[in-house]
């Protein structure tokens, strides 16, 4: 299971599936974490969550230089948003969501708890792009895409864009 995976796009059911908690961390996680490793940095993305390569396993990956020398890959197994102030606006973007990028809001700080990939407790308190990459993530391994979070127009006008997309790869 490691190398490179499928990264599965909109509409895909998967991204709609709530990820199931992770009771042991085993060799086939581990396999998991760093196929998803690989994935990510080749996309090239700053988070990826299990749904997005098709595993529901609560599991998510990120770091926010992923282009600069001495890559930093964090996991977080079990995310939980456990506390979450302010707000801020940000232009987001998605490996699942292709062609498309929107202001999104969210909360500007937040505290995630979980643990690592050597079982070992994790309590992150994040805020800007730290804060917004976590709670992307997390929505995620809930079923939720940042399209979610925005209007529904706009929302209805990229669902048609990607039907369109859809139809001329069908045909």
């Amino acid at each position: 299971m490691t190398g490179m995976m499928k990264i599965c796009t909109y509409p895909d059911p998967v991204l709609r599936a709530k990820a199931e908690v992770v009771k042991t961390v085993d060799d086939d996680l581990l396999a998991l974490i760093k196929g998803m490793g690989e994935t990510m940095y080749a996309a090239p993305g700053i988070g990826l969550a299990a749904n997005q390569i098709g595993s529901l396993k609560r599991v998510l990956i990120y770091d926010l230089n992923p282009r600069i020398n001495g890559r930093k890959l964090s996991v977080i197994i079990n995310p939980e948003i456990v506390q979450r102030e302010g707000e801020i606006v940000y232009e987001e973007a998605c490996l699942s969501v292709i062609d498309y990028s929107a202001e999104v809001k969210r909360h500007a700080r937040v505290k995630v708890t979980g643990y690592d990939q050597n079982e070992k407790p994790v309590d992150i308190e994040a805020e800007d792009l730290l804060a917004i990459c976590l709670q992307h993530e997390i929505d995620h391994l809930n079923g939720r895409l940042f399209i979610d979070h925005i209007s529904t127009l706009k929302r209805a006008l990229y669902k048609k864009k990607i039907q369109k997309m859809l139809r001329k790869e069908n045909d």
